[in-house]
């Protein structure tokens, strides 16, 4: 909830502090491009860092970062330094990561009956700080109006505050680390990390009762390609569905509409995606998510430009396609994925998610632009669909 609230306050108001500062509409989307090269670095760092010492010291170094980040814009912006402003959005994107993280943490220790409800909590309860954040920018723009600083930087000063309170959260009650426990096999001295508790073996074996020996191969391979596609193309849709509402005549409160009720549609659903999981299997909710982006794609490339509703209809559908694809392929993956490696691929395949994000925002700009937005949401839908097959001919996981 804390992440959550942090990294939805900065990302609202990062476009138009980048704009204020660097007086120039044309580089106001450089925060989006510094935060998702940014998430691309955190995650490989830190899915590494998690690895070798373990997800409590990793995901607190995660949110440490995202609040160093969050200060530096908050001191760039009262020195009107752009270069300061700039580095420090780089720093933040590489730590708001950690939120998305966070799943598989929440997941490690659950038996694996339960794993995608477990993993689904964590994203519903970031949707709840992602709510919060945005609310509090008038509060917070006061706070930082009353010292000195530009009103607009008063969301950073929240992140820096939620990001450090998170940190401080998992240093102090993420005991067990949930990695350790999930190595019953492991010998003990070939633990990494310095700081195991020692009562961890007190607890129950997490995954009592016979079980598919995890595999590094196919499942992990479908696990990240379902994630991989699904980011690119809800990104690819979500970015240039605002341009496409504006230029077609509609007020920004009506973009506002939109988007906020396709972001709800990606986070909401996460309880009963996770039960989806548990109760069908990852490969039939991912191959789900598969036809439901394909239902985005067509119903935003058919939507007539002029109406709201059918296009409000086809981003919520985006929203719980993406949803869908998440809390699945985190399953696969994480079923497939050797103990000794578990942390550093989960790390990958997130990186894997932000590198896609960024190809998908700025191919998205170049599709839309020479042939139209029909043209790109349904190409964008049609690409989803390749998810049912790949999902099909693995089978890699401990379900169908």
């Amino acid at each position: 909830m804390l992440g959550g609230a942090g990294m939805a306050a900065g990302i609202t108001v990062g476009a138009l502090l980048a704009q204020d500062l660097l007086g120039s509409t044309g580089l106001a989307g450089l925060p989006a491009a510094l935060f998702a090269v940014g998430a691309a670095l955190g995650a490989a760092v830190l899915g590494r860092v998690c690895q070798r010492f373990g997800r409590r010291p990793g995901l607190a170094l995660g949110n440490a970062v995202a609040a160093l980040g969050s200060a530096g814009v908050v001191a760039g912006a009262a020195a009107r330094w752009p270069v300061l402003l700039l580095a420090a959005l780089f720093v933040y994107g590489a730590g708001t990561v950690t939120g998305l993280l966070a799943r598989y943490a929440g997941s490690e220790l659950a038996p694996p009956e339960r794993r995608g409800r477990a993993a689904g909590t964590v994203l519903f309860a970031m949707t709840l700080g992602a709510v919060a954040g945005p609310n509090l920018i008038g509060p917070t723009g006061t706070v930082a109006a009353a010292w000195g600083v530009p009103r607009l930087a008063g969301p950073f000063l929240l992140a820096a505050a939620a990001y450090t309170a998170a940190a401080l959260v998992l240093l102090v009650w993420l005991r067990p680390d949930p990695l350790l426990p999930a190595r019953p096999r492991e010998p003990r001295e070939n633990v990494t990390e310095p700081h195991a508790e020692p009562h961890a073996g007190s607890h129950p074996e997490p995954h009592a009762g016979p079980r598919t020996p995890p595999r590094g191969g196919p499942g992990v391979v479908t696990g990240a390609t379902v994630m991989i596609t699904a980011q690119l193309v809800m990104i690819a849709v979500m970015t240039m569905t605002p341009v496409h509402m504006t230029g077609h005549g509609h007020a920004t409160q009506a973009v506002g509409l939109v988007i906020a009720l396709h972001v709800g549609a990606m986070f909401l659903p996460s309880p009963v995606s996770g039960l989806l999981v548990d109760r069908i299997g990852p490969r039939r909710v991912a191959a789900a998510a598969g036809a439901v982006l394909l239902g985005a794609g067509l119903s935003a490339g058919l939507a007539p430009p002029d109406s709201v509703t059918p296009l409000a209809f086809a981003l919520v559908l985006l929203g719980i396609g993406w949803n869908l694809a998440l809390l699945g392929g985190t399953a696969l993956l994480t079923d497939a994925a050797p103990a000794e490696n578990r942390a550093a691929v989960q790390g990958m395949a997130d990186v894997g998610m932000s590198v896609a994000g960024a190809t998908g925002g700025m191919a998205s700009g170049l599709v839309a632009g020479g042939s139209g937005y029909p043209v790109l949401a349904t190409a964008a839908g049609a690409l989803a669909l390749a998810v049912i097959p790949a999902v099909a001919l693995t089978g890699g996981g401990r379900r169908l």
